[in-house]
C-alpha cells in the first residue's frame, strides 16, 4: 500500500488519467469533463454495436475505472443493436452528448477512436473495426 491506499487503485488513477488527457489533446482541449463525455459516449456506442463476447474483449483492455464507466448500463440482451451506417452509429452517441451541448459526435468518436488506436492491441482494433459498419471504419483512422 502507498501512504494515499491501495497501489493498484493509485496506478489505476494514474492510467485513467492519462486516457482522458489523451483525449483532450486529441479533441484540443482542456476540459476534462468534455474529454470523459466524449470518451464515454464512444465506448459505449462500440459496446453496443458488438457482439457480448467482442464487447467483453474490448473491456478487457480498458483501464479499471474506464471499464466501469464501459459496462455502466450494459445490458447484454438485444446486442448488438443495429446500427448500420455511421449516422445511426453517431446517434447511439447523440443521447449521452445532449448533456454538453457543442461536441460534435463524429468529432469526438474520431478523436477516441486515435485514442483506442494507440493505447489498444493492434488485434482487438483489427476485431472491432471488422464488427463496424463502414461509414465508421471510415472516420476511424
Amino acid at each position: 500500500m502507498t501512504s494515499t491506499g491501495i497501489h493498484g487503485f493509485v496506478k489505476t488513477i494514474q492510467l485513467n488519467n492519462e486516457w482522458i488527457k489523451d483525449v483532450m489533446d486529441e479533441m484540443h482541449t482542456d476540459n476534462r469533463n468534455e474529454a470523459y463525455l466524449a470518451l464515454s459516449s464512444t465506448l459505449h456506442a462500440l459496446r453496443d454495436r458488438l457482439v457480448v463476447d467482442e464487447a467483453v474483449d474490448l473491456g478487457a483492455q480498458l483501464p479499471m475505472l474506464i471499464r466501469g464507466a464501459y459496462y455502466e448500463g450494459y445490458r447484454p440482451s438485444g446486442k448488438p443493436v443495429r446500427a448500420r451506417n455511421k449516422d445511426e452509429f453517431l446517434a447511439l452517441m447523440k443521447k449521452e452528448l445532449a448533456r454538453t451541448p457543442g461536441i460534435d459526435p463524429e468529432k469526438a468518436a474520431r478523436c477516441v477512436f486515435s485514442v483506442l488506436e494507440k493505447r489498444l492491441s493492434k488485434g482487438e482494433i483489427r476485431d472491432v473495426k471488422r464488427m463496424m459498419p463502414e461509414g465508421v471504419r471510415e472516420i476511424w483512422h
